[in-house]
């Protein structure tokens, strides 16, 4: 049975269900998580230091004793980081343990290329600057981000608890938008994905979930057919 190791932020207590959940309709293929700290998403030092590799590279050996068959960093830092950051942990990790490592951003960015899309709508639990720094990010990878919508959230255990109707109408929001090709979900604590099928449907535009996109990208790194996980859980498994 394929095994998925994830690194998880400690305060995360959406993407493990999520996760399970899409996977129930993939046996065969199992996901297992590890923790490192992580309380607050803010752009200061003491928040950065949260992501720290010697801490993730700590849980990601514990994800080692399983047998895992690919580590997944399932968390969205680099999208104001920079991607070099994930590029780093990735090497990193693959060096110490012997394990291929990818990253939810390296999934996000892999899936703008695969549905063709330039031209992105952002939607996090985030400050306006933590969205601000995603765009320019974003901006510089060749992607312009003229929409944004965040809900003004620093401490990540409160992501999780944004009511569904107000992450619905950040989702229609952005995907009403003309200049937006593509709604995409910038963080794994946040409980899009069952959104995402009456969204597309709606309005006729992809929907990237940063817990969806994780998991697409992962069974393609493991050689697995996603297809089977869009009819209910968007047009992007079938990529």
């Amino acid at each position: 049975m394929p095994k998925i190791g994830m690194l998880t932020p400690s305060s995360n207590t959406v993407l493990e269900p999520v996760t399970y959940k899409i996977l129930a309709d993939m046996p065969g293929v199992s996901a297992h998580f590890s923790r490192f700290t992580v309380r607050e998403i803010t752009l200061t030092e003491k928040s950065d230091s949260q992501f720290q590799d010697e801490s993730m590279l700590n849980a990601a050996s514990l994800l080692a004793d399983a047998g895992v068959d690919l580590i997944v960093w399932n968390g969205t830092s680099a999208s104001w980081l920079g991607l070099e950051k994930d590029r780093k942990l990735c090497e990193s990790i693959e060096e110490a343990l012997g394990i291929p490592a990818t990253t939810s951003v390296f999934a996000i960015t892999e899936a703008f290329q695969a549905l063709g899309v330039s031209s992105i709508g952002l939607v996090t639990p985030y400050t306006q600057d933590v969205n601000a720094k995603i765009r320019q990010n974003y901006l510089a990878m060749g992607y312009k981000c003229p929409v944004d919508h965040g809900c003004g959230i620093s401490v990540n255990k409160d992501f999780a608890d944004v009511p569904a109707q107000a992450i619905a109408e950040m989702l229609e929001m952005t995907a009403s938008e003309t200049a937006v090709e593509v709604v995409t979900v910038v963080c794994t604590n946040f409980n899009a994905a069952s959104f995402v099928k009456d969204i597309e449907f709606k309005y006729n535009i992809p929907v990237i979930d940063s817990v969806s996109a994780t998991l697409w990208h992962s069974l393609h790194k493991l050689g697995i057919n996603p297809g089977p996980l869009a009819e209910k859980w968007g047009r992007l498994f079938l990529c």
